[in-house]
């Protein structure tokens, strides 16, 4: 019993410090642009919400889940913040890159908050981090759903993207699908390494990565 002492107490010295909601805004380290895709999002939840992202004739591959603000562990949320809620026009405008115009609205109020900036020019800032990523080709005109390892698709990224490195991109899975490519920023939009608490590259040898219908 005595001998389960230091191992517990280690532990809990070792756990990443918890980040409660509500921090003041401004306030990070770096971003973290996280691209969608959108078949599997359609797949596990999307089309369940009959989310008009995922009607048939919105043929989205990746699409733009967030630009977040990160601490070098962890990150901040609905943060405090006095600037004016985005209007719909503004919303509207991220729809051909997030979706819908809820997508926007979402990621506004609980990450965009946290960067300080007024929510025209968070979205404008976003859009800027999107058009900075080359998106592969391969990836966006498969002919069929494939199977296929997840670090396939991290390499895909660098090689369009001459100059990132594997220690700046992270590819997750969900559910036994490629889910989202995440790149880390510096304030300045220059990609940079992840902290630790993002870099969990998606592991699986044969993930799905459906087709765009």
């Amino acid at each position: 019993m005595h001998r389960l002492i230091p191992l517990l107490l280690a532990l809990v010295l070792s756990a990443p410090a918890a980040r409660a909601d509500g921090e003041p805004a401004g306030e990070f380290d770096y971003y973290l642009l996280a691209l969608s895709w959108s078949p599997t999002w359609c797949a596990l939840e999307g089309r369940a919400r009959n989310s008009p992202q995922c009607a048939p004739d919105r043929r989205f591959g990746w699409v733009l889940h967030g630009l977040w603000p990160q601490f070098e562990d962890g990150y901040p949320s609905y943060c405090r913040n006095a600037a004016r809620p985005p209007s719909r026009q503004e919303t509207a405008a991220m729809e051909d890159i997030m979706g819908t115009p809820g997508a926007a609205w979402y990621q506004w109020k609980k990450h965009g908050v946290c960067s300080g900036l007024a929510a025209r020019d968070y979205f404008r800032l976003a859009r800027l981090a999107w058009d900075r990523v080359t998106r592969p080709e391969v990836l966006r005109t498969l002919a069929r759903d494939v199977t296929l390892p997840a670090k396939v698709v991290e390499q895909a990224f660098l090689e369009a993207n001459p100059g990132w490195s594997a220690d700046m991109l992270t590819i997750t899975c969900k559910s036994g699908r490629i889910q989202e490519a995440r790149l880390c920023l510096t304030r300045d939009l220059e990609p940079r390494p992840c902290g630790a608490d993002v870099r969990r590259d998606c592991a699986m040898t044969d993930a799905l990565l459906e087709r765009i219908d």
